[in-house]
């Protein structure tokens, strides 16, 4: 099925015809089958897979609302609200709306090339989407790029309605989604910036700006950065100070330039190349019009201005997601140029193949992570090596650390604020759990928010000078030479700092350590060495 990627014209007669609608069924059916099968992998994950860091702190988020956080905008943390208050505290509950969200996206595929081309376009390129990973597997966790991703395809499937049609339900449409949009990441402004290119680089484009519609749903999007402007007055600018100015050093890095490499690991190395050779043709036939015009200029803003952008901004944090919604408008494109083209019999062979080892990475990907859901049947069948880590570990320290503030009340503390977001979670938000001023809480834009719910190290000294603590430590959460300044700074942080228990995961990857200690009045000088928890870990590592 995935073999035959080219279009047939429609026949003359009854059985042209009748063939057409054949074609058009089986696809249809390789679409439902392929998504049923997908859907009940990440239903599995869905359930089981235990949040990372990132996610638990999405969540901690949502049991403070607010118009929104010192990293995001306030609707991944909203969403997660409205999925526990509708299933309850758990994986399940704070994971279904994303599960549906992500479900969504390779359905608006469908009607995006439906309305781009026609209705066995659609259902190749939904067909496509499910192939590509990061797209197929989207809302398995709670993460901002699954609404930003659904919410900037709907948005292009309303320009695409929009600049046919001129309808006001369409603007209303696509004012709507880039409001969403603005309330799921910052990274909206990138389908802001595509929308303008389009706008002034092409005909239709440039005839857009005298319809009231146009203006209509700028005016509706413009609504979406109420939140952020609202959250960030009241923040004093740490939202967007953390996004483009913190994170980003904004000088060339000559690193950035293997983004061409990492775009063909995430896409698959075929269906990458397919894609950009899509990009290029429908650029050379932008002047042609709709839909030529819209899905280039849609396509090359996110794949070209992110590369861009990445040669001097953030690299040290994932970035191989950012280019995604480049991609999809590209899905509905190949389909239809594979026969209008010299060659044409190789790039759909390459096509097919390419789509063929993209959707066994998908389901490679997606057994990849179902074994951090179940890593003890990853430990017996020698897996060990190859489990993600970021998954595994956290109930288990929730469960120690129940039992030893039960054999001996103190306060909770963590080292960082993932493993505070983590047991915050496994707690199920019913205990006060403060987080040390880690160096990765400002790293990843997470320490003010820290600080106005007032879990930070200086409310901790504030509230209760010389309380006893229970520290936990995720002793491989800070990487390379920063890993000894942090385990070492722990005694000057916590008084009177002894082990009392510890637990390892898969020969040694993953260590959580657990102390007690009382609060220090003041952070003191120390030495690395000396300290007990620098000690320890190295002592762990010689076993």
């Amino acid at each position: 099925m995935i073999a035959d990627m080219g279009l047939r014209k429609p026949g003359t007669n009854g059985v042209g015809d009748a063939s057409v609608v054949a074609g058009i069924a089986r696809w249809r059916a390789a679409f439902v089958t392929v998504f049923v099968g997908l859907t009940l992998l990440k239903l599995l994950l869905v359930s089981t897979l235990q949040p990372f860091g990132d996610e638990a702190f999405y969540w901690q988020e949502s049991r403070h609302p607010a118009w929104g956080y010192s990293d995001l905008p306030p609707l991944t943390a909203w969403l997660i609200r409205l999925g526990e208050s509708v299933a309850g505290h758990g994986l399940w509950g704070m994971r279904w709306p994303f599960l549906l969200l992500g479900s969504a996206l390779p359905w608006l595929l469908v009607g995006f090339g439906r309305r781009a081309f026609d209705a066995r376009t659609g259902w190749q390129a939904g067909l496509l989407c499910l192939c590509l990973p990061l797209a197929g597997s989207l809302g398995v966790m709670s993460m901002p790029d699954v609404p930003l991703t659904v919410a900037g395809t709907a948005a292009m499937f309303a320009l695409l309605r929009a600049m046919d049609r001129d309808h006001l339900a369409d603007w209303l449409l696509l004012g709507v989604a880039l409001a969403f949009c603005w309330m799921s990441h910052y990274r909206a402004a990138m389908y802001m910036l595509a929308g303008l290119l389009l706008c002034l680089l092409t005909p239709r484009g440039r005839a857009q700006w005298r319809r009231p519609g146009f203006w209509l749903a700028m005016a509706v999007a413009a609504l979406g950065l109420v939140p952020l402007l609202i959250s960030n007055w009241q923040q004093h600018g740490a939202g967007i100070s953390f996004q483009l100015i913190e994170r980003n050093p904004w000088r060339f890095h000559a690193d950035a330039l293997v983004q061409p490499l990492e775009q063909a690991v995430t896409c698959t190395p075929l269906l990458y190349v397919c894609l950009l050779w899509a990009a290029w043709q429908c650029w050379r036939r932008r002047a042609e019009g709709g839909p030529w015009d819209l899905i280039a200029l849609m396509s090359l803003s996110f794949i070209v201005v992110y590369f861009v952008a990445g040669l001097f901004a953030d690299n040290e944090r994932f970035r191989v997601h950012w280019p995604l919604p480049g991609y999809l408008p590209l899905l509905a494109a190949l389909p239809v140029l594979l026969p209008r083209t010299a060659g044409a019999g190789w790039w759909r062979i390459t096509t097919a193949c390419g789509a063929g080892l993209a959707l066994l990475a998908q389901v490679a990907g997606l057994v990849y992570l179902a074994m951090a859901a179940y890593p003890a049947t990853a430990q017996s069948l020698g897996g060990a090596r190859i489990v993600p880590t970021a998954f595994v570990g956290w109930q288990e320290s929730a469960d120690i650390a129940k039992t030893q503030l039960a054999t001996q009340p103190a306060l909770l503390v963590a080292d960082n604020f993932m493993m505070a977001a983590e047991l915050d979670f496994q707690f199920d938000g019913k205990r006060e759990i403060y987080t040390l001023d880690n160096p990765l809480n400002v790293k990843y834009g997470r320490a003010p928010q820290v600080a106005i719910w007032g879990l930070d190290e200086a409310a901790l000294r504030h509230r209760h000078p010389g309380a006893p603590v229970l520290l936990v430590v995720d002793e491989f959460a800070a990487r390379g030479s920063e890993r000894a300044a942090w385990l070492g700074s722990l005694c000057a942080r916590i008084d009177k700092l002894q082990a009392v228990q510890r637990f390892s995961l898969f020969e040694g990857r993953k260590s959580i350590a657990f102390y007690r200690g009382q609060v220090a009045p003041a952070v003191r000088e120390s030495r690395v060495e000396d300290c007990v928890a620098w000690r320890d870990y190295i002592n762990t590592l010689d076993l």
